[in-house]
């Protein structure tokens, strides 16, 4: 059997073990240490943010940050529907109601015209949200000139779930600074990885003082172990702190590597009937994940291109479920855009590998691999690599 192609693997940049060993060396192996404040220092002055709080994932950042803006039983909660369930798990956490929106077609990511109906509808309903989470998608930022001036009329706090999305840009600023409070997960999947883990970025020093409070059990300042409020084991551990550091110096790489592979893609299966994820011009995506979609007229089904990939042992999914489809969320509120845009890209869209240490070659089997399902249906021909720098 072909040896297995992740759909994206971590990818060490070689600089991991100095400050792992320095961990190790200083016996900082517990919770907390040098590395978890320089990672903090450092991802902050990467993104361009104020204050950073590590954390054991970007799901407990997302948490933290709806019980910092008073998030409780009953009260309403904003969310896009097309991503993973940690961006909105954390809103039933808090025994909260989330309502899902919609995304626009441009982008994949929260549609303005869903979010206006949803507040029309909120202020008819006077079930105003306390919160909107905004998700930028498989490393591409949303459209926040559109979004932040609908969420600034109401007065409703914005939380960036850029999770997905560290390195990615809108009009020049990064990625998880567009929000009142800013997520980044590196898990295992993600562009960088802390094994598991995630941060909280803000300009609001209250904030991430409270949020780390709550992260380390809520301790009060006394002797003996005091607590007045719930708290949570939140916090990143040295160890894995040292782990991200080494993984952030070699980001930009990162970055370039995986808009190669999608380039490649693009270039590779453009005869056939697919699309790639379009790519905003107000911005510049981590290429985090290379997605296709198949058209409408295609004859060529997601299924038959994981099926066939899987018989290689090549993994690859179908694009995030929507949330609004989910067993656990039936009955809550959605609204779509003009249709239902989401629940379409579910049905049509495929995440191909994209770790970026994939070789060239294991890229054109893979588009090989999907060529071949088109045959029966199109004449294609071999057409060369081309340059995708």
């Amino acid at each position: 059997m072909n040896k297995r192609i992740y759909l994206s693997p971590p990818h060490m940049s070689g600089h991991e073990m100095k400050f792992v060993q320095e961990a190790f060396d200083t016996n900082w192996v517990a919770p907390l240490g040098p590395n978890v404040d320089a990672f903090e220092r450092e991802v902050c002055e990467y993104v361009g943010a104020e204050y950073g709080l590590a954390l054991t994932s970007g799901t407990a950042g997302i948490h933290l940050a709806l019980k910092y803006l008073g998030i409780g039983p009953g009260d309403y909660v904003f969310c896009s529907t097309l991503t993973f369930a940690g961006s909105c798990n954390p809103i039933l956490y808090q025994n909260a109601i989330p309502v899902f929106i919609d995304s626009e077609p441009e982008t994949w990511n929260m549609s303005p015209v869903a979010l206006e109906k949803a507040f029309e509808w909120a202020k008819t309903e006077n079930k105003l949200p306390k919160a909107v989470i905004i998700v930028d998608l498989y490393g591409q930022s949303a459209d926040y000139d559109q979004l932040l001036p609908i969420c600034r009329q109401y007065g409703v706090p914005v939380i960036e779930d850029a999770a997905e999305a560290l390195g990615a840009t809108y009009k020049g600023k990064k990625c998880g600074t567009f929000g009142d409070i800013g997520i980044f997960s590196f898990n295992g999947n993600k562009i960088i990885t802390t094994s598991g883990g995630g941060m909280v970025v803000s300009n609001d020093e209250e904030a991430i003082r409270k949020m780390k409070f709550w992260s380390t059990q809520a301790r009060e300042q006394a002797r003996h172990y005091e607590h007045k409020e719930v708290g949570y084991n939140y916090r990143l551990s040295n160890v894995c702190a040292g782990i991200g550091r080494g993984q952030l110096m070699a980001l930009e790489d990162r970055i370039k590597a995986k808009k190669t592979i999608f380039n490649r893609y693009a270039h590779e299966l453009r005869e056939l009937p697919i699309d790639m994820m379009p790519i905003s011009e107000k911005g510049n995506p981590n290429y985090w994940l290379s997605v296709i979609t198949l058209r409408n007229q295609s004859h060529i089904k997601p299924d038959a291109i994981i099926t066939a990939l899987e018989k290689e042992n090549i993994e690859s999914r179908p694009v995030w479920k929507p949330m609004h489809l989910q067993p656990v969320f039936k009955g809550n509120t959605y609204f779509p855009h003009e249709e239902d845009v989401s629940a379409d890209l579910f049905e049509r869209g495929v995440c191909l590998p994209s770790g970026s240490e994939m070789t060239s070659s294991d890229q054109l089997m893979i588009t090989e691999i999907i060529r071949e399902i088109g045959r029966s249906n199109f004449t294609l021909r071999k057409l060369p690599l081309g340059d995708y720098k």
